[in-house]
């Protein structure tokens, strides 16, 4: 039986070679670390070498450890006992020591060295509310199909960056945090539009999160639909019936320009289902009118519940991966679409847009160029890559969003098969593995179109080649859209966590600082610790800002009818120390 026991942080020891190897990690926009140069990205086509090591940046000394910006020190919590609950600062949450993979040993707090320290962003699902192809009408079937603050994405994830910004370190170590890390569904609905925000919210820039007339909001909250929050209208809806509140100039307030100060630190990114498919769930190769629809002049806002439920029950089972059947519902209701303004920037994108997206140089920010993604990976057509997170330790980033449609996942051979090469090449380096999809959620294998002769392999066969390798340390993922540590042990004594995060979307909106430690005594240790945005706990119904808006954000995500009521985790799933023995 394992123990599980709450603790509190202590000051590490923080060797030089650790110091160097973090600087340097954080000086790519100087053209020095550890990202894969383009002729080392064989991640792409082959990856018979093992990752290059770059020069190294000279670096201060960390700073101590603190737990300021963390949810060790606060965590929104809710006020009042009506239907509708404001928020103000409620108590941090313990750290939780796991010991089911390896037993911790005393005085380790004072020995060990840090091997590195990164962020983890997921399922930021950055939204183009305004978009025709949006599925918000499923609401008459199921509460959850729309979410009351989809229109504030954008700036609740500039938030999120805000507060990144502000971190002084890692909170356990103190060490210089090297990159963030995006598992994807960065963007909601495979838009030009949500990915252009996207990488501005990134990198930094200025965003307006408008599309189809310019500063007039054309969506289900100004449709007079009780369906839906009608925040500026007098309407007496279902959400307002539950204690949603009147504010008039919400939505010209959710669709005026913001400013992304960007990401202080380099970032990376890894695609989601969301990104690469319409809707999440049509496959690459979806039918043609559905491109049309959604740069097009009419949008669907109201079906009645029988109808939504087909819809929603089809999707869910995978019985119209190429948006043939959403076709034909869409055109037996034309007549009860509205007009909206058209708007080419709606257009889905493509694989190469994406890539494109990344390379751009106007969306470098802290960099590294491409954030992972290279040259190879535009010429071959993959989404999957490793780099150098530092002297000790490398990144991998897959592609597990299956081109064939549905929102679970899979990899195809050729992918699983460089997992394996590139974990072997790099067995002096400890790795940890990013993907979008959870292992319990890679459970569709239906082709790729681009690609019909190859097999596609499940979440199980991917445990079985990170289990093969024992310099695996974690698996870090999202989709779920909750906070779940699991632990894989395999023969041999090898084993490593699987760590998956909330989503920024849905409450609690968390992201995930992770640190990788050496012991010194036969141990590596994980620790997880969970932050939320920069934004207030507290609301002020007159604060439109953007910083008022991004705390709104929160709020009303927590009241979100049907929101979820656990997919904060429990202790064990939130601020952890994770042991392992070491490799």
């Amino acid at each position: 039986m394992s123990r599980i026991r709450s603790v509190t942080a202590s000051v590490p020891g923080v060797n030089r070679r650790t110091v160097l190897a973090a600087a340097g990690a954080v000086s790519l926009s100087a053209g020095v670390g550890y990202a894969l140069r383009p002729t080392d990205s064989q991640a792409a086509t082959t990856a018979e070498a093992p990752v290059a090591r770059s020069r190294q940046a000279p670096a201060a000394a960390p700073l101590a450890p603190y737990t300021k910006g963390t949810t060790l020190a606060s965590v929104a919590a809710p006020r009042g006992g009506s239907s509708y609950r404001r928020l103000g600062d409620g108590p941090g949450w313990k750290r939780v020591v796991r010991d089911e993979l390896a037993a911790p040993k005393s005085g380790r707090a004072g020995r060990r060295t840090t091997l590195a320290a990164f962020v983890q962003f997921t399922d930021l699902h950055l939204m183009d509310v305004q978009h025709p192809l949006r599925l918000e009408y499923l609401r008459s079937r199921d509460v959850h199909a729309w979410r009351p603050h989809e229109a504030l994405t954008v700036p609740g994830a500039i938030s999120l960056v805000e507060r990144v910004n502000a971190l002084r370190g890692a909170p356990v170590t103190g060490a210089p945090l090297h990159f963030v890390m995006t598992t994807g569904d960065n963007t909601d609905n495979n838009a030009h539009s949500e990915l252009e925000w996207f990488m501005k919210v990134m990198s930094g820039g200025r965003i307006t999160p408008d599309s189809g007339a310019p500063g007039h909001y054309e969506g289900v909250q100004n449709s007079g639909l009780k369906l839906y929050w009608q925040p500026g209208s007098a309407t007496r809806d279902h959400d307002k019936a539950l204690g949603f509140p009147h504010l008039e100039k919400f939505l010209a307030a959710a669709i005026r320009e913001v400013r992304s100060p960007g990401l202080a630190l380099p970032w990376y990114s890894t695609v989601g289902n969301h990104d690469a498919l319409p809707l999440g769930c049509y496959g690459s190769h979806a039918d043609p009118y559905l491109a049309e629809a959604a740069i097009g002049g009419k949008k669907l806002m109201s079906v009645s519940a029988a109808d939504a439920g087909k819809l929603q029950d089809a999707i869910k089972n995978a019985k119209d991966p190429k948006g043939a059947g959403y076709r034909d519902f869409l055109k037996a209701h034309a007549r009860s679409m509205r007009s909206v303004t058209p708007d080419e920037k709606r257009a889905p994108y493509t694989q190469a847009d994406y890539l494109k997206a990344h390379l751009d140089p106007a969306h470098q920010g802290h960099g590294p160029v491409g954030h992972g993604y290279s040259s190879a990976n535009l010429d071959a057509g993959t989404q999957y890559y490793a780099f150098r997170i530092s002297d000790d330790v490398i990144g991998i980033s897959l592609d597990t969003t299956d081109a064939g449609g549905h929102y679970e996942g899979s990899v195809g051979t050729a992918q699983l098969k460089w997992l394996d090469r590139t974990l072997k090449d790099n067995k002096d380096s400890y790795a940890v593995v990013f993907s979008h999809h959870t292992s319990k959620t890679m459970t569709n294998t239906r082709p790729d179109p681009a690609r019909p002769g190859e097999k596609r392999h499940d979440g199980a066969e991917v445990i079985s080649v990170l289990s093969a390798h024992a310099n695996v340390l974690a698996w870090v993922n999202g989709h779920i859209h909750k906070n779940v540590i699991t632990p894989h042990r395999a023969s041999g004594g090898r084993s490593f966590w699987e760590i998956s995060t909330a989503s920024h979307v849905d409450y609690p909106q968390l992201a995930r600082i992770i640190e990788l430690v050496d012991n010194k005594d036969g141990t590596v240790s994980l620790f997880t610790t969970l932050i939320e945005s920069a934004a207030p706990h507290r609301t002020d119904y007159a604060d439109l800002s953007q910083t008022g808006l991004a705390a709104l954000y929160r709020e009303l995500s927590y009241n979100a009818p049907g929101a979820g009521t656990t997919l904060a985790g429990t202790a064990a799933d939130r601020n952890t120390e994770l042991v392992l023995k070491k490799s």
